[in-house]
């Protein structure tokens, strides 16, 4: 059993560097090789550098790889590093479709290689707050689950930062595969995955971008809840505010707050028996925890994850077999945009790669 995992980092634009120095203070892991096209991203890096990922791979210098490239690379990346019988974290999303993503996981044959997905929010102690109390029946059937994720403002700077930004062929996609992979991710982790997804998008509504940048989507699930998310890069000040409604009552997260009201009895019970037109289940006070001061280790607690799955001290918080999900959300609700109609998941993955493809053969590209 390794004592000191050998990581490759490939990539080192933004999170790459955050990565890269996130690694280099943890313990049992040491980067010694990276890969980025750009050299000069390199220079200050000490150990062996790569301009070409397959080189990294099959260079035996790493046991496992952590990629942060653009979207579309991390198929094929991923693929390679798991062939050569790497282990792999792969950032979100874990690919651009999920036409992609199930490629990923045929390729993940030896079960003993650990293939993890870079879902940093789940080490959050908010959100594995509200998934404890919703695993633990805490809330009872959820009937409810609203989510305003609006605080993803983005200017045109950020915008024009690359050319392959927010373009069909260079990224795959707007703010539903970039900025809220994290959220969608979270609200199928907690209150699972829809059955049917009804989306209006807006394509570059506020940006001179071909991809989405707003996004309203109606959500049903198979046990008759509904739900709402709406998300948007245009809107500031935007707000981030979670709310679910179940038969014992309703949580809110706003703020980094959480308010829970618990119902004395459940509400479908009470409404079933009550004698009074207009009455109210008896509730409890009001519950609330106040999550400001701490937001867990996030990036810094999945690659420790990471690790520990390797040496076999732990499960994944965030294997890449579930990271699929929140792609599989996220295409539906762009699908259902395109078409104008809802979009029934499971997702027909060849039919949405058929449709992407117009996407893609329609794309600009460079951006005006």
């Amino acid at each position: 059993m390794i004592k000191t995992i050998k990581m490759g980092l490939i990539g080192l634009g933004g999170m790459g560097k955050t990565h890269l120095k996130n690694m280099a203070d943890i313990e049992g892991l040491e980067v010694t090789a990276v890969c980025d096209a750009d050299s000069k991203r390199m220079d200050s890096f000490q150990g062996a550098r790569f301009t070409n990922s397959s080189e990294l791979i099959n260079s035996g210098k790493v046991d496992a790889v952590l990629i942060a490239t653009p979207h579309y690379f991390h198929t094929s990346v991923s693929i390679e590093a798991l062939q050569k019988g790497l282990h792999v974290l792969v950032e979100k999303p874990i690919a651009a479709h999920i036409y992609d993503a199930k490629k990923m996981l045929e390729a993940h044959k030896d079960k003993n290689l650990v293939f993890a997905a870079m879902f940093n929010l789940r080490t959050d102690p908010m959100y594995r707050k509200l998934k404890n109390m919703v695993d633990n029946n805490e809330l009872g059937k959820i009937v409810r689950v609203n989510w305003i994720i609006t605080n993803w403002f983005r200017t045109y700077a950020y915008y024009t930062s690359g050319s392959w930004r927010a373009t069909w062929k260079g990224e795959g996609g707007g703010v539903l595969l970039n900025q809220c992979a994290h959220n969608l991710d979270i609200i199928q982790w907690i209150a699972g995955q829809p059955c049917k997804v009804t989306a209006n998008i807006g394509l570059g509504k506020y940006h001179d971008i071909e991809v989405e940048d707003e996004v309203t989507a109606l959500l049903e699930y198979s046990g008759g809840a509904t739900g709402v998310f709406i998300t948007s890069t245009g809107e500031a000040p935007g707000t981030n505010r979670l709310e679910i409604a179940a038969e014992k009552g309703k949580v809110v997260l706003e703020d980094r707050k959480m308010k829970f009201v618990r119902n004395e009895i459940e509400m479908s019970e009470y409404s079933k028996t009550a004698k009074d037109m207009f009455g109210m289940p008896p509730s409890s006070e009001a519950i609330e925890l106040d999550f400001t001061n701490g937001n867990g280790e996030q990036h810094v607690g999945i690659i420790k994850n990471f690790r520990d799955a390797i040496l076999g001290k732990a499960e994944l918080i965030a294997p890449v077999e579930e990271g699929i999900r929140s792609l599989e959300l996220g295409n539906a609700m762009l699908l259902s945009g395109i078409l104008k109609e809802p979009v029934e998941i499971p997702l027909d993955s060849g039919f949405f790669y058929s449709e992407f493809n117009k996407l893609i053969k329609s794309s600009a590209f460079l951006k005006r």
